[in-house]
């Protein structure tokens, strides 16, 4: 069975070394802008984690989903506060989130059994 967690590693690894390489200068700035924009400021980022969590889940971006849900297994977030913060996502996403909690729960198990 392949694990889920790494191959979505890898393929995101590998298309953005990809769409890097192309040197697009405007593609190179948003993707700088999304760095710099969860790094450290006013807000730590396990808020900033959460706050891209609870987006992506409105916006049903399961990638996205998955990479704020790994972002915020490294920064030391409890399953109890993601299972929170996904539940705000779903509330004002409303039930069409609903397929998206299940892979979000089903990624955040992925990453819990890697220990």
């Amino acid at each position: 069975m392949t694990n889920q967690v790494d191959e979505f590693n890898s393929y995101r690894a590998k298309m953005n070394d990809k769409i890097l390489g192309d040197n697009n200068k405007i593609i190179k700035r948003i993707f700088n802008l999304d760095t710099n924009a969860f790094a450290e400021g006013a807000l730590d980022k396990k808020t900033k984690e959460l706050l891209g969590l609870v987006a992506s889940t409105v916006l049903r971006c399961d990638d996205c989903v998955r990479y704020h849900l790994e972002a915020s297994y490294n920064e030391g977030i409890t399953k109890e506060e993601v299972m929170e913060t996904l539940s705000i996502g779903t509330l004002i996403g409303g039930t069409i989130v609903i397929p998206h909690l299940r892979r979000a729960y089903e990624y955040w198990e992925a990453l819990e059994a890697q220990e």
